[in-house]
Order: C-alpha cells, then sequence, then structure tokens
C-alpha cells in the first residue's frame, strides 16, 4: 500500500468515526429531558437541541434571544439566572443557578459553560436547562424534615436549639434577656388512654398551631415532644413578654380544642420558665433549668407557672444524685430492715412491729425514706424494692417467731404502684407460703394514694388478700379527702389515726372533736385502731381515755433494728 492509499484509508476511517460520533451524540441529545444552547461566537451561530418545547415556547434564532427566558424566571431568581447565563461577563468558565419558573411548580436548572480562545476572548457558549422539579421537592421535603415538626408544624427541637442559638448569641452582644418557655399539657397520658392516640394527637397538633400564633421575629415556638412545647422569646416586654404570653395561652386553655369528630377537649397547663443570662448562658442547660421548673410546678399542683431559681436547681440535682445512687444501690440492695413496734393502749402488751426501711449511703449517710421513696415510686424502682421488703420483712418475722413464739403482728407499708402491678397478689401469696408465715399474722398498709388512681383494680385485691387472711389497715386516716367513703366499701380491719390529728389533740378543740367523733364511729364499725405519732404520755393518756386500741410513736419506741427488736422479744 503507498502512503497516498494509506492516508485515504486514513481520512475515510476518522470521517466514519466522526459520523458515528455525531449520530450518538445526536441520539444523546434527542432522548434528553434537557434544553441546550449552543454559541458560536466567531460564526454567531446559535443552535438549539434536545428537548426545547418543553421548556419554552419561542424559537432561539440569534444569541441574544437567550435572554427571552428571563421571562420565564420568577422575579426573586433573575438576578442570579442573569449571572450564570452571561458567565463570559465575569470571566467564568462554569456558573450554575436553580430558579423556579413564573406560575408553576417547575424548578430548572440552569447550567452553562464556556470555551475561551486567545487572550481570553469568548469562542463557544453551552447552556443547558434541566427539570429538576422532584429532585427539589425532595429537597424541600428533606428541608422541612429537619427544621421542622411533621405533626404540629412548629419548628422541631433540634431547629430550636439551632435558632435559641442565635438568640443568645445576638443578646450577648446586645445585653437583652431571652426567655425559654417550657410548657407541657397537664395529665395528657388520661387523653391518650381514654381516648386513643389519634386523639392524642389532635390534640397535640391543635395546641400547636395556636402556639404558632405567637411566633414572630423575636418569638420562637417549637414542639419538642409528646405534648411537651418549648418557646424562646427575645427581649420579653409588653406583647412578647412572658406573663402575657403566659395569660394567652391559659385564655386560651379556658376553652375546649375540638376534634375532627366533633368532640371537645378541654386541657389545662403548666410551664417552666428560665431567662438568659439569669439562670444560665448555655443554651442546653437553659432548655433543661426551663423544663426542671416545669416538672416542680406539676408536682406543686399543676396548672401553673413557674420560674428557675438556684433553689430550685439545687434540690433537682440533689435529687438527681439521690436517684443515681439509688440505682447502684437497688443493684446489691444495699437497704436495711428497721422496725416500730406497737402497743396495747390499755395493756402496754406489744401489738405488732411495723416494717420500715432505712438506706444507709457511704457518702451521703442516711437518707431518709421520704426523699427517696418518692424517687423510687417515679423511676420505677420501687418495685424491686418493696418486693425486697416484703421478702425480708417476712423471713426476720419467722425467725423471731421461731426463737421467742411471741404473738404479734407484722405491718408492712404497700407502694400505689406495687397494688397496680397485675403479679402482686401471687408473689405476696407466695412469699407468705415460702416462709410459712400465717396469714392473719400480716397486716398491709394501704393509703389513699393506692386507690385514687385505680380503685376497681385495688379494691378487688384487697378483697382477694383479705380472703386469704391477711389484715388490711387504712394507713393516715383523715389526710385524704375521701377516707370516710372508703370504711364503708373497703375490706379493712385497722385504721391508723395520722400524726397530724395526734400532734394537735391537746390543743386544738376543732381535732379533740374529730378525733372522738372517729373514734366512735370505728368502734360501732369494729374496726381496730392505731394512732400514730404519739410522742408524749399527756397525748397516751388522751387517747386511752378515747378508747384508742392501740399506739406507735417514740414515747413507746423508735424504729429499732433487727437487734433491737430481738432484745425486745427476749424481755
Amino acid at each position: 500500500m503507498n502512503e497516498m492509499q494509506y492516508q485515504v484509508d486514513l481520512m475515510n476511517a476518522m470521517n466514519e468515526k466522526l459520523k458515528n460520533d455525531q449520530k450518538m451524540m445526536k441520539m444523546i441529545i434527542e432522548t434528553s429531558t434537557s434544553a441546550f444552547v449552543y454559541y458560536n461566537y466567531d460564526r454567531d451561530e446559535a443552535r438549539v437541541m434536545g428537548d426545547w418545547e418543553n421548556y419554552f415556547d419561542f424559537t432561539l434564532r440569534r444569541i441574544g434571544d437567550l435572554q427571552r427566558v428571563i421571562e420565564y424566571v420568577d422575579e426573586e431568581y433573575r438576578d442570579e439566572f442573569l449571572r450564570c447565563i452571561n458567565l463570559e461577563r465575569q470571566g467564568l468558565e462554569h456558573a450554575v443557578a436553580t430558579v423556579r419558573f413564573t406560575g408553576s411548580r417547575k424548578w430548572v436548572e440552569c447550567e452553562a459553560s464556556m470555551v475561551y480562545g486567545a487572550e481570553r476572548k469568548p469562542a463557544d457558549k453551552v447552556v443547558r436547562f434541566k427539570d429538576v422539579t422532584v429532585i427539589n421537592d425532595k429537597n424541600e421535603e428533606l428541608k422541612y424534615m429537619a427544621y421542622y415538626d411533621g405533626l404540629t408544624g412548629l419548628y422541631n427541637r433540634n431547629y430550636f436549639i439551632s435558632c435559641l442559638t442565635e438568640f443568645i448569641n445576638r443578646a450577648r452582644t446586645e445585653n437583652r434577656e431571652v426567655a425559654v418557655i417550657f410548657v407541657d399539657i397537664d395529665d395528657f397520658k388520661n387523653i391518650n388512654d381514654g381516648m386513643g392516640l389519634i386523639i392524642g394527637d389532635e390534640v397535640v397538633m391543635n395546641f400547636g398551631q395556636f402556639l404558632s400564633e405567637f411566633a414572630s421575629d423575636t418569638v420562637i415556638v417549637s414542639h419538642f415532644t409528646g405534648d411537651m412545647y418549648c418557646l424562646a422569646v427575645y427581649d420579653p416586654c409588653g406583647q412578647t413578654s412572658v406573663e402575657y404570653i403566659y395569660s394567652m395561652i391559659r385564655n386560651r386553655t379556658r376553652q375546649p380544642f375540638m376534634t375532627s369528630d366533633g368532640r371537645e377537649i378541654n386541657i389545662k397547663i403548666t410551664s417552666g420558665v428560665a431567662m438568659y443570662p439569669d439562670a444560665s448562658e448555655n443554651v442546653l442547660e437553659l432548655i433543661n433549668y426551663a423544663e426542671i421548673v416545669m416538672l416542680r410546678a406539676k408536682h406543686d399542683g399543676k396548672d401553673s407557672i413557674q420560674y428557675f431559681d438556684a433553689g430550685l436547681l439545687s434540690e433537682f440535682m440533689g435529687n438527681l444524685n439521690i436517684e443515681n445512687k439509688l440505682r447502684d444501690a437497688i443493684y446489691d440492695m444495699r437497704f436495711e430492715m428497721y422496725f416500730q413496734p406497737q402497743y396495747e393502749a390499755a395493756s402496754g402488751n406489744l401489738r405488732g412491729v411495723e416494717a420500715l426501711i432505712r438506706w444507709k449511703d457511704p457518702d451521703e449517710g442516711m437518707i431518709a425514706p421520704s426523699q427517696f421513696i418518692p424517687l423510687a415510686e417515679k423511676n420505677g424502682t420501687i418495685v424491686p424494692i418493696g418486693q425486697w421488703v416484703i421478702e425480708d420483712s417476712i423471713r426476720n418475722y419467722m425467725q423471731w417467731k421461731q426463737d421467742y413464739n411471741k404473738p404479734f403482728i407484722l405491718s408492712i407499708n404497700i407502694s400505689a404502684i406495687q397494688y397496680r402491678r397485675e403479679d402482686f397478689v401471687r408473689n405476696l401469696i407466695d412469699t407468705i407460703e415460702k416462709y410459712g408465715m400465717n396469714p392473719s399474722d400480716l397486716e398491709l398498709e394501704i393509703t389513699e394514694t393506692a386507690l385514687i388512681d385505680n380503685y376497681k383494680d385495688v379494691t378487688e385485691k384487697l378483697k382477694i388478700l383479705r380472703d386469704y387472711g391477711i389484715r388490711i389497715s387504712m394507713d393516715d386516716f383523715g389526710t385524704g379527702y375521701s377516707s370516710l367513703s372508703y370504711l364503708k366499701s373497703l375490706p379493712i380491719d385497722t385504721l391508723k389515726i395520722d400524726k397530724t390529728f395526734v400532734d394537735t389533740v391537746l390543743e386544738d378543740d376543732n381535732t379533740n372533736i374529730i378525733m372522738e367523733s372517729i373514734m366512735g364511729m370505728v368502734k360501732r364499725l369494729g374496726l381496730e385502731t392505731v394512732a400514730e405519732g404519739v410522742e408524749t404520755q399527756e397525748q397516751l393518756d388522751y387517747l386511752r381515755s378515747i378508747n384508742c386500741d392501740n399506739v406507735q410513736g417514740f414515747l413507746t419506741g423508735r424504729p429499732q433494728t433487727v437487734a433491737d427488736i430481738k432484745k425486745l422479744l427476749n424481755v
């Protein structure tokens, strides 16, 4: 093959490859959903390719016509769009802009590329238009999910923290205050349990929509979780003061919220407030402190507002410390049982002993039951503690019966939470049978608190236990609102008169009248009485005079260790 033929064949092969490349590029462009504009500066030639008709209803004949596209773009995006398509004015080689078309939901990505010749003179330009509506909507949805709560439409917790951080930084510069208001719907569990989760969600949504009315440049409103909301107010004053906002919320909750099925739901709210910089300069601490005082307000009676102060924080941190230590103590039951004797008022004979749990921490020393028992009831650890008390008390009692063979009663306080458990009755009977205890030697003390939440269920369990032979005692009688009504319907053997009556019975005529009335009524009902908190001989003499059956208190015997009870029984 001569040189000339070789060159001809090579040229034919290159032409064929070029044709194939052009064919492939044409197919790619024609099947693309994008629209393209190509412009050559030397020839002043403009061409459109791809799906141009799907984007624009005019034909581009010269590069100047490209400016007509601006008519399709929403006004707020036009400057960005012009900078993109005229990128050569800025000496750029590549530019991208995402714009929204006027009067539609269509989002279009505009991408421009430039080729420069000698001395950076523009040579070729390509502009591509791509429909990114689906992608943009997805991004907007993800953005919404990142910032907003799906149920209420309010800011979510994470975005609230971000916005609050900006408030704090600004307040630090401008020497202003920021109020954080934690709002919680009272007794929301009753709505969920009684009406269902769907109604509960509607209440959360409706209340959240009402709170959204407070949102402004200086007020952030968020839905934290469940029935909890949090507001932040920059430089609170006038109609953005904490007091005004709280009063508006209270006024609204005086009217019912309507659900989709026509039901009217009445709610009440409790609020806690922490102020920057007084409470803290840390964002998370401010939120935490607002929640702490809200929980304290709930503890004090709900339907109220409480403001943060250092004393509340100290109390909370103290309880938190005790709660943490309590979990460790439960792990290996680092508790000890004490027993306070009860005596027959007339004869002075031992009537029985009341089991009382004690906890001595290596660091804190003796921690009062009044401090750790409520915490245990709150976090549910009262269940293993209560079972340990029953087991240890019965074990000690049976050992005493075996060693000293004296008749007396063992009284044990049972938490309301224990009574609610389905396995309570079975576990108690199993423990009695495990140690061979006579059921009539055991007396369970119950308070009104245990009855209020689930009266029917608790009453049925008490009847089963009493039929089994266990004695039932009504503790702290006279401190509740409905105690008298319980006397006729509960399977009670014993009434324990609260210490508050004994304390004032000698000085207050009204207490004196009440005590004598209670004693006469109880006698006619055939119940036994035990007066708690007897500390003086005068109190004991009075109780004897009104025929009180039994007494318990520091006068006759303080709570004692197992070793001390052994000495008492050995006499």
